[in-house]
């Protein structure tokens, strides 16, 4: 059954962000999963070591959360969000409201974080003509920034191995440099943030008038390397952009929902978006809800007479979908009655003190951590920070390392991405970190000794 099963993902599937060449020389299926590990076909069991692509929350199986599925499944599966809402969706959208910086609230469903990030754009556009300045259409994106992989949510990334080969289906936006204190010339995080931030405000100054939206990734650029952004970088944008009568559009996809250490990685620095999309952990990894959080302003110029035409024309099948929500608000309950957020901080510490392991090795060139989202740069060489040749694949080779003993995760370049569920206790989180230490001692120095 198992090699049976194998053969059949090698001939039928299309997996996404993967060369399917490396999948036939490495196949691997999930049977099963229970807490913080998953089983495959084989009955091996497994770490899961970035939290099923950065949403699961609670571990597999969450008791709570079945039944929570389960009870909706008794009342109705779904129904629409055109023209109608249902239960859940509206109980909600008002515990959104709730947890959500104050000058949010509005919420506008979807089924993921790429288009939970489209609605923004369209929101943000549409705004700016609805009030009479059809002039500013234009967005900024951040360099290295990642927003998921529609074409609008592209079209404001800044990925080359990502984005670079849908350059005739983008539209244009401008681009505005992101602190990557590790890689900077100077090394100074305060240094690195005000000259990037002097360079946004040049871009502002120049143009301001036909720019509709800055759009950013909070505190930390997920699939640009996890990349935390120095002290003061965040609310420096927000005051920039109130400055200059441009909208923030921030996106807590990836660092929501308590990964950070806070509910939303923007409560860091007390910055209030004018949108902010959401996804992942809503649902705790169980269901594909998403969002996008507005003000009363933004909501209020599309509010008039429906041949005014300034209705929002967006909307997909399974917007607002019961099940969805219903294990999304008891995701949320369990939030509260475990105290998760605080918890992730708290480990958050202690995770901390474990990479002292890891960054005494030879080749680990930096550690960045913003509460459980934590990326490991594996580098040729520490004193000059130069990287090991691409066509070595370093990070591939270490998390397939890591499966081998126990623990998956994916890598992004040769950052090793490391984003434990929330609820990982601190043995558990010793045991990844013993896990990853291993694979990366293994594999860098084998790499080091067939030359680079």
């Amino acid at each position: 059954m198992p090699h049976e099963l194998i053969e059949k993902s090698k001939k039928y599937l299309w997996l996404p962000f993967t060369q399917m060449k490396d999948y036939d020389e490495n196949p691997f299926i999930i049977e099963s999963g229970n807490g913080i590990k998953v089983k495959d076909i084989d009955g091996k069991e497994y770490y899961d070591g970035f939290s099923a692509l950065w949403l699961n929350v609670h571990g597999h199986r969450k008791k709570e959360l079945d039944q929570a599925i389960k009870k909706q499944l008794d009342k109705i599966a779904h129904s629409t969000l055109l023209g109608m809402t249902n239960v859940p969706a509206t109980e909600l959208a008002e515990k959104l409201v709730e947890l959500s910086p104050e000058k949010l609230t509005r919420v506008f469903y979807s089924d993921s974080g790429a288009e939970a990030m489209e609605i923004a754009l369209k929101m943000a556009f549409q705004y700016w003509l609805n009030i009479g300045r059809p002039e500013k259409q234009k967005f900024i994106a951040m360099q290295n920034g990642y927003h998921g992989d529609t074409i609008g949510a592209v079209s404001i990334g800044s990925i080359d191995l990502y984005h670079q080969v849908y350059g005739p289906l983008m539209f244009e936006s401008f681009k505005a440099p992101i602190p990557y204190v590790y890689h900077s010339k100077s090394g100074d995080p305060a240094q690195c943030r005000d000259e990037c931030l002097d360079i946004l405000e040049q871009l502002l100054i120049e143009h301001h008038q036909e720019i509709a939206a800055l759009t950013i990734e909070s505190m930390i650029q997920g699939a640009g390397g996890m990349i935390v952004m120095p002290e003061g970088f965040l609310s420096g944008v927000r005051k920039l952009c109130t400055k200059y009568d441009v909208l923030m559009i921030v996106d807590e996809v990836a660092a929501g929902f308590g990964r950070t250490g806070k509910m939303f990685a923007c409560e860091h620095e007390r910055v209030q978006p004018d949108l902010m999309a959401v996804g992942k952990g809503i649902t705790g990894g169980y269901l594909p809800i998403a969002a996008t959080l507005t003000t009363e302003e933004i909501y209020n110029a599309f509010y008039d007479d429906y041949d005014k035409l300034k209705t929002l024309f967006h909307g997909h099948s399974y917007t607002g979908n019961q099940l969805g929500c219903a294990v999304a608000l008891e995701n949320l309950r369990l939030f509260e009655s475990g105290n998760i957020v605080e918890e992730v901080a708290k480990k958050a510490e202690y995770l901390h003190s474990l990479f002292e392991e890891l960054r005494s090795l030879p080749h680990v060139g930096e550690i960045r951590q913003l509460g459980f989202m934590c990326g490991i740069e594996l580098v040729h060489s520490k004193e000059t920070k130069a990287p090991f040749p691409a066509e070595k694949r370093v990070g591939y080779q270490a998390t397939l390392k890591m499966r081998e003993l126990g623990m998956l995760t994916r890598p992004l370049g040769d950052v090793i991405v490391f984003m434990p569920p929330h609820v990982s206790t601190m043995q558990e989180l010793k045991e990844m970190v013993t896990i990853m230490k291993e694979a990366i001692v293994e594999v860098t120095n084998g790499a080091t000794n067939v030359g680079a």
